[in-house]
């Protein structure tokens, strides 16, 4: 049974450029390389929701446990929060298509 992390937020004024070299250059290869897969990341233009969706995927809850107890994670979440607003997060059953 595979599961997803959904992660959202919404990125803080004045440090986008900051933010999408963060992101682009260490958060998601970092976490591609702790193990979560099928990475998707979306970006909202336009409606009253967050800013920003990622998620991805493990095979088992045991991969996901491992990932989210790692110190990487906390370091990478940590870095991450300090540049965005309303960072939230949940694991879920992963099903096919868009999963919110």
């Amino acid at each position: 049974m595979a599961y997803k992390l959904i992660m959202q937020w919404d990125i803080q004024p004045h440090v986008e450029s900051e933010y999408s070299d963060f992101v682009a250059n260490e958060f998601i290869p970092s976490i591609s390389r702790l193990g979560l897969t099928d990475i998707q990341a979306w970006y909202t233009v336009y409606g009253d929701c967050e800013q920003i969706l990622v998620s991805g995927n493990t095979q088992t809850d045991k991969q996901m446990n491992y990932i989210l107890s790692s110190d990487e994670w906390q370091r990478l979440k940590t870095r991450l929060t300090e540049l965005v607003n309303d960072f939230a997060m949940k694991v879920v059953l992963a099903t096919a298509g868009f999963q919110r």
